[in-house]
């Protein structure tokens, strides 16, 4: 037997790989299905069953193109409406899977299809439950995103969801291993941990959701309280993985098509294509090309493009640093944006080569922006971490303009003043200063190594610290 967890950092995404004997299942793959196929053929396995715990919204599931190169069937549980062939489950239905059987437990309330997947050896022993979102390590799933169609409040979802954990989850053995669709990150939960993995026993004496004396109404309350608004592409994603999607194979074909910078040049003025910057904020800083925007490869990529970028079906145009441009049309398409139409053959420095403008933003040290501080007794400094990070320890007279809402925030800032932007590591300030940059806003300093290197250097004024979790007692 092989239970093999395949986390993808970005997402905070667990896919599972499952076989026994030679056959083979997936639970929850991620969009681009190679590495699932070639893991089964090593294996000498065939995929028997793709296994989909939900309609996920944070990102664009593989499970169509992988039942399309396989022939495994497509299975979802109860209450599923898919708009392309699958098999919709019955609660309690099983699957064998070699020796193993693979029993499907309806447990809706994220979303009223959520379904998870107990696995039984041949010995009848209830082994490991892939819950989706349904129960995380330390959360349970958000009850708000599926409202509209549910026709239900989050509320009345909320209520639902306690009665799953109650009647299908909290019921079963303590030792049963619990595997979610998702970890610290994601923004599928609001308190989950940076575990991927734990027993159902240790989740009842440590994950708030699970308190024995705990009321449906307790359990509606703590749930629902301090949501913030999901990210604008989860209903997106949710309407590909369930009416389906352009083959992988095609997405990245079109998005790797190779541009010089003429042709670059060209395309971007004829299309209005957004022009995604890809490399490290430093790099980027010191040359990129007017009105592109930066959003390094080498952070939480794909959820920053997915609340940035508000239309999923946007033509995007690509500089990435060389050899990476397949990696970006991958990750750009796991939350669906498939509509990249090339890239800058030979990125920035190409470019340069031929003479065309670029622009850059000025960056700081965080002793250099304390030397400032000192000399002039006080900057326009703009926080565009999250409110609770800005909440729990922050510069004195910093302006807190989170990314998350760049738009809404954009006619607080004058473009005549100078400001100076850090984040907690200097990933994100680089994005909202790209973002404005292109807009017109042309007096954005970044701050190098953000709050982290400011506060080493031991020479500002930084509030007191206050734990997170009591920002909404305030």
């Amino acid at each position: 037997m092989i239970i093999e967890q395949i986390y993808t950092g970005c997402l905070a995404q667990g896919a599972y790989y499952i076989q026994s004997g030679n056959e083979a299942a997936i639970i929850d793959p991620l969009r681009e299905v190679a590495p699932y196929i070639q893991r089964a053929t090593s294996n000498k396995a065939t995929i028997k069953y793709v296994f989909e715990t939900h309609f996920h919204a944070d990102f664009v599931s593989g499970h169509i193109d992988l039942s399309k190169q396989t022939g495994a069937p497509i299975i979802y549980g109860p209450n599923a409406n898919p708009t392309f062939e699958a098999h919709i489950s019955k609660d309690g239905e099983l699957f064998k899977l070699g020796k193993l059987t693979i029993k499907v437990l309806h447990t809706p309330g994220h979303t009223m299809e959520s379904t998870s997947y107990l696995l039984i050896d041949e010995h009848g022993k209830e082994i490991a439950l892939f819950s989706g979102d349904t129960l995380f390590i330390g959360d349970v799933g958000r009850p708000d995103l599926a409202q509209k169609a549910a026709h239900m409040t989050q509320e009345e979802l909320a209520g639902i969801l306690f009665d799953s954990l109650r009647q299908k989850i909290m019921s079963l053995n303590d030792d049963v291993v619990v595997y979610p669709a998702h970890g610290a990150g994601s923004a599928c939960g609001k308190n989950m941990s940076k575990e991927t993995t734990d027993t159902l026993g240790h989740q009842k004496l440590t994950n708030y959701a699970l308190r024995a004396d705990m009321t449906r109404e307790e359990f509606i309350k703590e749930l629902t309280e301090g949501l913030t608004p999901p990210p604008a592409y989860f209903p997106m994603n949710v309407k590909m993985n369930r009416e389906g999607y352009d083959s992988f194979a095609s997405v990245l074909e079109k998005g790797t098509h190779a541009l010089t910078p003429e042709a670059f040049e060209l395309l971007a003025n004829e299309t209005g294509a957004v022009m995604l910057d890809t490399r490290d904020a430093q790099l980027f800083a010191k040359a990129f090309i007017p009105n592109s925007i930066n959003i390094g490869i080498d952070g939480s990529f794909a959820p920053w493009v997915g609340a940035l970028i508000p239309d999923i079906s946007q033509q995007i145009l690509l500089i990435t640093d060389e050899g990476r441009e397949e990696e970006v049309v991958t990750r750009l398409s796991r939350v669906g944006y498939d509509h990249a139409i090339g890239f800058l053959k030979g990125g920035i420095d190409a470019w340069i080569k031929s003479g065309r403008e670029t622009d850059e933003i000025i960056s700081i040290t965080a002793d250099q922006l304390a030397d400032r501080m000192e000399k002039s007794g006080s900057l326009n400094i703009l926080d565009v971490r999250k409110p609770s990070e800005h909440f729990s320890e922050h510069l004195l007279n910093a302006k807190n303009v989170p990314l998350d809402y760049i738009n809404e925030n954009m006619p607080k800032i004058d473009k005549d003043r100078i400001y100076y932007v850090h984040c907690a590591g200097g990933y994100r300030s680089m994005i909202f200063n790209s973002i404005l940059r292109a807009r017109g806003f042309d007096n954005l300093i970044d701050v190098k190594g953000g709050f982290k290197a400011i506060k080493e250097t031991g020479k500002v004024q930084i509030s007191n610290y206050v734990c997170p979790s009591k920002m909404n007692n305030q």
